[in-house]
């Protein structure tokens, strides 16, 4: 299965180089017959199941249905740990490294969030609320009723939002690369500092914004990264960011709201492993470590070294090792 992820990586720089002038010649558009991003996706698919995940979606009322990959054959000594992504492609790409490393440990739940992958809502809630709600209610649906939870940037508001409305559900939380701390004035320092609308890049419509997207959340690799061509990230747009696009942008909006001034955020009765990554460019170190003296004795912050904001996929083997030494993988 390795060998497999390794030529998907490279197959378009083999398109961009070596297909693409040869169907130039003979006046053909290659885009129109491949799609690596599709195949990509699929390949996903497939290791999903591999990782021994099937998929699954829980209608939660007539308004919204929320898609899991959820274990094949649960393990009563295996105890449940559910995967958060953040903004980006659905879940199986952003949880990649992780899946085959923790299902071997864990009995996985990995949801797509609402407006993500396959799970939709005619509804009008656009905040994190509704998220952990979603999610929630989805693991009880599901009968699971004792987890930790592991979110991913925007990932960990809802996993902080969830630990705190399902505090007898949730044994222990891992946040990762989330700026649940910022205060007001650290939040507009950002965004102008960003010079860009946040929506532009976080859902992106030009391959150049993509580009400026992933250079700032991986920050290993930088070569491959400038070395993609555009029809590729173009190919990524179509595929992840066509649909649901109105909704994720009002979803960054209504994060982005200003809080009322008598608002306190809480702190979490659960045990909390924060990971974070000391070249993150989206949300730097030092909010890592105002969450952890936010929350106390009961929680501690771990730092990965030449890690950005995507942490999971930058250094996925200290990632998985830290959430495995955390959260105990016997029930």
């Amino acid at each position: 299965m390795a060998a497999v992820p390794f030529f998907i990586y490279l197959a378009p720089l083999v398109v961009s180089f070596v297909l693409q002038p040869l169907a130039s010649l003979c006046n053909v558009n290659l885009r129109c017959f491949i799609s690596f991003v599709r195949l990509r996706d699929f390949y996903l698919y497939v290791y999903c199941l591999y990782c021994g995940l099937t998929p699954c979606s829980v209608d939660l009322d007539n308004q919204t249905t929320v898609h899991f990959w959820a274990p094949q054959h649960r393990r009563f000594h295996k105890p449940a740990l559910v995967l958060i992504h953040g903004f980006g492609g659905n879940s199986r790409w952003q949880w990649e490294h992780q899946l085959k490393s923790l299902s071997d440990a864990f009995n996985v739940f990995v949801p797509d969030l609402v407006f993500f992958g396959c799970s939709v809502s005619k509804s009008s809630e656009r905040s994190v609320l509704f998220q952990a709600r979603s999610v929630g209610e989805g693991l009880k649906r599901l009968g699971v009723r004792k987890y930790s939870v592991v979110g991913l940037s925007y990932g960990g508001y809802v996993a902080f939002r969830m630990a705190e409305m399902y505090e007898e559900q949730i044994e222990k939380v891992v946040i990762m690369s989330s700026g649940i701390c910022w205060s007001e004035e650290e939040k507009e320092e950002m965004l102008r500092k960003g010079g860009r609308d946040v929506a532009e890049i976080l859902v992106p419509e030009r391959a150049e914004d993509l580009r400026i997207l992933m250079t700032r959340s991986i920050y290993r690799s930088p070569a491959w990264k400038q070395w993609i061509p555009a029809f590729v990230l173009q190919d990524f747009i179509q595929v992840m960011y066509k649909d649901h696009r109105k909704e994720r942008k009002e979803m960054l909006k209504e994060l982005l709201l200003k809080q009322p001034k008598s608002y306190k955020l809480p702190t979490l009765n659960q045990e909390t492993l924060i990971i974070w990554g000391d070249k993150d460019d989206v949300f730097p170190l030092y909010l890592g470590h105002k969450l952890q003296r936010h929350l106390g004795e009961k929680s501690r912050i771990e730092v990965i070294r030449d890690a950005g904001h995507a942490v999971q996929m930058d250094d996925s083997r200290r990632v998985n090792h830290l959430i495995k030494s955390f959260v105990p993988t016997s029930g």
